[in-house]
């Protein structure tokens, strides 16, 4: 569990800087932005790394501390597609998605833990999807206050591509990838 709760400080600790010392990252931009940058994509990945690897290693043997619904893992799946969708939205030209949602990865982020907290209910998912949960839900309140508009559409064809990628990346990494990673079936 070690390992997974590393992973979790890291990842969510420099994700949250922005949010808990935003004039400290200003000052780091602006004294060496390759530099801010560097750091946070290394402590991200190490933290992301410790996640997955502390949640393979812990989950076989954590607790369950309720038990999910049975209609959890439709549900779920319904939810990573729509969050698949709205990530893939997010770094594309605006489209209508964009211009509505303002913070589409927030909001797939917020989708895609709900859907796994509704289809596992052990300590160690709990933990992981739990935290995503906390942090994006966090971060989309702290945004508020910053008062940004909302993107003009600039491409409506974005959401058609946004949905093509989402289907493709939920085929990949929602059905095969999962499947054979963790050995789970989205739809047993």
């Amino acid at each position: 569990m070690l390992v997974l709760v590393s992973g979790l400080v890291i990842f969510f600790g420099i994700h949250s800087v922005r949010i808990a010392a935003g004039s400290f990252r200003d000052e780091q931009i602006a004294t060496n932005e390759r530099r801010w940058k560097g750091l946070y994509s290394l402590l991200s990945i190490i933290g992301f790394v410790l996640i997955v690897w502390g949640w393979s290693l812990y989950r076989p043997n954590a607790p369950e501390i309720y038990e999910p619904p049975s209609w959890g893992r439709h549900v779920a799946s319904v939810l990573v597609l729509a969050a698949f969708v709205f990530l893939a939205a997010a770094y594309l030209p605006t489209g209508s998605i964009k211009h509505r949602l303002k913070h589409p990865m927030l909001v797939g982020i917020i989708l895609w833990a709900i859907g796994h907290l509704l289809a596992n209910g052990d300590l160690a998912s709990l933990l992981v999807f739990g935290a995503f949960l906390v942090y994006a839900i966090v971060d989309l309140i702290a945004v508020i206050p910053r008062g940004d508009p909302a993107p003009a559409v600039v491409r409506p064809r974005s959401d058609l591509i946004a949905v093509g990628i989402g289907l493709v990346a939920f085929a990949l990494f929602g059905l095969w990838l999962h499947g054979w990673l963790f050995g789970v079936s989205p739809f047993a």
